[in-house]
Order: structure tokens, then C-alpha cells, then sequence
């Protein structure tokens, strides 16, 4: 089970931090990758990290302002959102790779179906 926090209502340019805990022990097998859905669009792809946190993707809108880390020691993954946008208001979900130990590219991780479970979202609103 992933439980996301760090929901907020943040000004543009604002910083937050999101983070996504897993209650599993093996946790630290696998990738973790956080999405989100702004009102009225689909779910998408922002930030992902490999299982030994050595391969980092991020979306072409989040890159270079958010940064994603994992601690597997307390079985937590963050995603650190810097200079904050109205765009980037929406509900973020942290999600479990299915497989264990993959390290894959950008195009798999950014896919929805190689994730299995998913945490319950956590609502950001950036106001201009």
C-alpha cells in the first residue's frame, strides 16, 4: 500500500515536496513513479526512479525544477517541486512498478500499465 502527502495551496514560484511512503518491506525492489491529472486532462507521466534510485526520468514540463529521491531505509520516495507553476496544479499519485528490480527507460516508466499499485493522490493548487 503507498500513502502520498504534502498536499498544499503554494503561490507560483513556491516550493513543496511531495512523499510517497510504502507500508511493504520489499518496497525498495522496485520503481516508483509519480503521475498526476490537472482538472478536466488525463493522468500523466511526471517523475520516475529506478528501484536503486541510479536512473532518474522526469516529464519535459517538470524538468529541471523537480527533483525525485528515494530512501529505501524509511521506504519512501520524494518528489521535491521547485518554482511551482499554475499548471502544475493538480492531484499526484505515486505508483509501484510491477516488476521488481527493472531499470528501464523513460518510455516504460512514463507508461501507466507497467504500474500496479497506486497511492490515493495528493491534491496540489499553485495559484498565479
Amino acid at each position: 500500500q503507498l500513502q502520498a502527502s504534502g498536499r498544499g495551496l503554494v503561490q507560483a514560484g513556491d516550493s513543496l515536496r511531495l512523499s510517497c511512503t510504502a507500508s511493504e518491506r520489499t518496497f525498495s525492489n522496485y520503481a516508483v513513479g509519480w503521475f498526476r491529472r490537472a482538472p478536466g486532462k488525463g493522468r500523466e507521466f511526471v517523475a520516475s526512479i529506478t528501484w536503486n534510485g541510479s536512473r532518474r526520468y522526469y516529464s519535459d514540463s517538470v524538468k529541471g525544477r523537480f527533483t525525485i529521491s528515494r530512501d529505501n531505509a524509511k521506504r519512501t520516495v520524494s518528489l521535491q517541486m521547485s518554482n511551482l507553476k499554475p499548471e502544475d496544479t493538480a492531484v499526484y499519485y505515486c505508483a509501484r512498478d510491477r516488476q521488481t528490480y527493472i531499470t528501464g527507460n523513460v518510455y516504460y516508466y512514463s507508461d501507466e500499465s507497467n504500474y500496479d499499485y497506486w497511492g490515493q493522490g495528493t491534491l496540489v493548487t499553485v495559484s498565479s
